[in-house]
């Protein structure tokens, strides 16, 4: 069976930063594969194309450059905030602001963003709002292993039961 849209598909690769040499970012194995329904946009879009039309046990080995992947870095989504934003009940909660720390916030429309903490100082909190894998071309290497038809019930929720 080939993987279209509203199958279920079933993968195991390795991803690498830039190149098939590159820094291993991910490994991921038939103990604890990715399943996902192709085509209702739940991964990359680029992702899911070059993943379509594959049959069952065949590998895959492309790359996904910067624009078809996260995005090109940008300093605009690093941003200086207040330290009073992270007050609760009056205490500043100090035990969550260190360097490399991933803080889930909110913008002014109210949608949901992790920062990620560069640099503190007395009064205020540098936080990186990039996609961790921004600026980052993303090789995959891996194997289609299994391929099934979705049910209505997966579809109508959008996701592998």
């Amino acid at each position: 069976m080939k993987t279209e849209q509203n199958k279920v598909v079933t993968v195991v690769y390795e991803l690498r930063r830039d190149n098939k040499e590159g820094e291993v970012l991910e490994t991921v194995t038939e103990e604890n594969p990715l399943v996902f329904i192709l085509g209702i946009g739940s991964l990359l879009p680029a992702f899911e194309e070059k993943l379509t039309g594959l049959e069952e046990g065949e590998e895959f080995d492309f790359i996904l450059p910067v624009d078809d992947a996260y995005g090109a870095y940008s300093e605009n989504a690093v941003v200086t905030v207040p330290k009073e934003v992270f007050v609760v009940d009056g205490v500043l909660q100090e035990e969550m602001l260190y360097e490399g720390n991933s803080i889930p916030m909110m913008d002014e429309e109210g949608n949901k963003l992790t920062g990620v903490v560069t640099k503190v100082t007395d009064d205020h909190v540098v936080m990186d709002f990039n996609h961790p894998l921004a600026g980052v071309d993303l090789h995959f290497h891996g194997t289609v292993i299994g391929v099934r038809d979705a049910t209505v019930s997966e579809l109508e929720h959008g996701h592998v039961h």
